[in-house]
């Protein structure tokens, strides 16, 4: 399946001269292995793989020495290969079980930078959080891997020309045919059940498969929860625990502002923050940061005691709250459908790699989310419906006076009173 991270990491094997090796970071079961593996076999002549959760004797040749002009020779007989600099990708997954092996990436990029170093590691950022990890700091290059997002699936799904009239269709503010509106909208409300992870997806495409889609997506949380007590202490597994299951609740709220008596009575910040931040390295959450003004820059008006959480992934969200598509569709999941919506747009947004902000004023006016864009700070509000009247937007606007607001919707695209409506299907192009 195409991803949008091989561009990236093509871009970076084609560097001439001195090249740092790259990191990828990102939730577990978002493809992190098989973008690497695509990039060796499609792009160079040879690949030597390591797995450090797999293979626990090439960890026992980084605890003797992590310098390359020691690890090469080592990782040549040990695979029976020659290593090219050229045409060799090495491949270090699941990283985080050999402290040495990251260690080790710093003085690939100091004394051979020749080398082509590829590394991924699940939950790789709450590992750093360790003492005893001596990150790189400014030694490798960082990549963020996310969910499949709906352009990506609607690629593995074939559905290339949809694609291409979507994006072209939002850059005019022009309407879309309404049978292509309609069919887009369906891949929409598809997307939000089955969510981005491949093998969920592929599950999906296949429809042949012996284990069922809900299944995957079943297992798939199932394993986000088993990762919380292999890599928490017992102690914070518990509050972990307690903080993942008020999420159902946090978001059922008609104000999403996460609240610690939710999850359990007294709670409080002291007690809960580790446990939140573990989710949120680990990928397992998204935070949205409340702000009281919608002046540039964002981050400098923002309230660090008021947030929101959102789950990273939409499978893993529906499977959670035992969401179907059929229920999605019926009248009586009218309020959870803005729910989803705006969870949608929270993880769409992240995707293309905006830093997740909201508005609110004095408890009387919110906006959905704010993004930041060539130096202007642009007003989002999402709605699940066609009923798209906002005051809150209307207020924000003439307070603030954004170049422009974006409205998103299931109404079709088009640019009236400044306001950019786009389609739910449409989020990725923002």
């Amino acid at each position: 399946m195409k991803r949008k991270i091989m561009t990236k990491l093509l871009a970076w094997s084609e560097q001439t001269g001195e090249r740092m090796p790259v990191l990828i970071y990102g939730a577990r079961q978002v493809g992190k292995t098989y973008v690497m593996r695509e990039l060796g076999e499609e792009h160079y002549k040879n690949t030597i793989y390591i797995n450090f959760e797999m293979d626990e004797k090439i960890s026992a040749y980084f605890e003797v020495d992590i310098h390359p002009d020691y690890l090469i020779p080592i990782l040549e007989k040990y695979f029976r290969a020659q290593i090219v600099p050229e045409d060799t990708l090495i491949i270090f997954d699941e990283i985080q079980m050999c402290e040495r092996a990251l260690t080790s990436l710093k003085y690939f990029t100091e004394e051979a930078p020749e080398y082509h170093v590829i590394a991924a590691g699940s939950l790789l950022g709450v590992a750093l959080n360790h003492e005893k990890y001596s990150f790189p700091v400014g030694k490798v290059q960082m990549l963020t891997m996310y969910p499949m997002d709906l352009e990506e699936v609607l690629w593995a799904k074939g559905k290339e020309a949809l694609v291409d009239m979507i994006r072209i269709h939002f850059e005019k503010n022009q309407p879309m045919k309404e049978v292509l509106h309609n069919e887009a909208l369906q891949e929409f409300q598809h997307y939000c059940i089955v969510g981005g992870m491949p093998a969920a997806v592929n599950a999906d495409i296949a429809r042949n498969s012996p284990i069922r889609q809900d299944e995957i997506r079943q297992m798939l949380l199932n394993s986000y929860i088993a990762d919380m007590t292999k890599y928490a202490d017992r102690g914070d597994t518990v509050r972990i625990f307690a903080a993942y299951d008020s999420l159902p609740m946090q978001l059922a709220k008609d104000s999403k502002k996460f609240q610690y008596k939710l999850i359990k009575s007294g709670a409080r910040a002291s007690q809960y923050g580790d446990a939140i931040d573990w989710l949120i390295h680990a990928g397992i959450v998204n935070k949205c940061m409340k702000c009281s003004q919608g002046f540039f820059p964002v981050a400098a008006y923002q309230d660090l005691t008021a947030f929101k959480l959102y789950y990273s992934d939409m499978g893993i969200m529906s499977a959670r709250m035992g969401m179907t598509l059929e229920a999605m569709q019926s009248r009586e999941t009218e309020h959870f459908r803005g729910i989803l919506t705006e969870n949608y747009v929270s993880v769409a947004l992240k995707t293309n790699g905006y830093n997740l902000n909201y508005w609110e004023s004095d408890n009387t006016a919110e906006v959905d989310f704010l993004i930041q864009k060539d130096n202007h700070v642009i007003p989002v509000e999402c709605k699940a419906g066609d009923h798209v009247k906002a005051k809150s937007l209307m207020v924000y606007m003439n307070k603030y006076e954004p170049a422009y607001a974006v409205r998103i919707s299931t109404r079709n695209f088009g640019f009236v009173n400044n306001i950019k409506s786009v389609p739910l299907y449409s989020v990725f192009c923002l």
